[in-house]
């Protein structure tokens, strides 16, 4: 929920856009596109859509889970990183912002690519799990309800093949988890997954202060 990354100012942002962002320019539409949503804070950061693209490359991902795809930029940003015979299952409660999603898609010739699934994620996860022709992923992306984090979490571990990748989204909270004071629910559901992962030996794990906060959970192989 951070369209920038949280501790840079206003001087220091740009530069780092300016020398190191190589954002494609139907990317660079859908994110002006979205700015224009009331929603638009829900969009993420494009440095954080940069970043993830290359862990898809670095892990050599070919198959990918989303959970909460918005306007699509996410899935299109690791589409790109994806080889041609990548797959992706994206999950979304709304029609009216996947509908701007797939018409980024289809211009980038990804659309075939994406198994786009609407409903509770929970149900689609579930899905998942329970049909026995479903391949495991490589990679998952959790951007939702953030009272829904744990149970999407166990979900992924699930799906994840042995040393897969789970990203999760917005796990510094624009620094209200570090704020004890504030006990509103999606705060204090962070703040416990956050202490569920760090607890977690069946990944390795790191938070990484990009956008508003990205951790990463691999997969223990064995």
């Amino acid at each position: 929920m951070s369209t920038r990354s949280i501790g840079l100012d206003d001087e220091l942002y740009p530069y780092l856009l300016d020398v190191s962002l190589r954002e494609s320019p139907l990317l660079a539409e859908l994110r002006a596109e979205t700015a224009r949503l009331p929603e638009a804070r829900m969009q993420i950061a494009p440095e954080q859509g940069q970043f993830m693209a290359m862990l898809a490359r670095l892990a050599g991902a070919r198959r990918y889970l989303e959970i909460g795809t918005f306007t699509g930029y996410s899935t299109l940003a690791i589409a790109q990183a994806l080889p041609s015979d990548g797959r992706i299952v994206a999950c979304d409660l709304s029609r009216e912002w996947t509908d701007i999603a797939r018409r980024y898609w289809r211009r980038a010739g990804v659309e075939e690519r994406v198994d786009l699934r609407l409903g509770p994620a929970s149900e689609t996860l579930q899905a998942l799990r329970d049909d026995a022709a479903t391949e495991p992923f490589d990679l998952a992306f959790i951007d939702a309800d953030k009272t829904g984090y744990a149970a999407y979490y166990e979900h992924c571990l699930e799906l994840l093949a042995p040393g897969g990748l789970v990203m999760i989204d917005n796990t510094l909270w624009h620094g209200s988890v570090a704020d004890r004071s504030d006990q509103r629910e999606d705060t204090v559901a962070i703040r416990e997954f956050n202490r569920k992962l760090y607890r977690d030996d069946r990944v390795e794990l790191s938070l990484v202060p990009i956008g508003d906060g990205l951790t990463l959970a691999r997969k223990h192989i064995a």
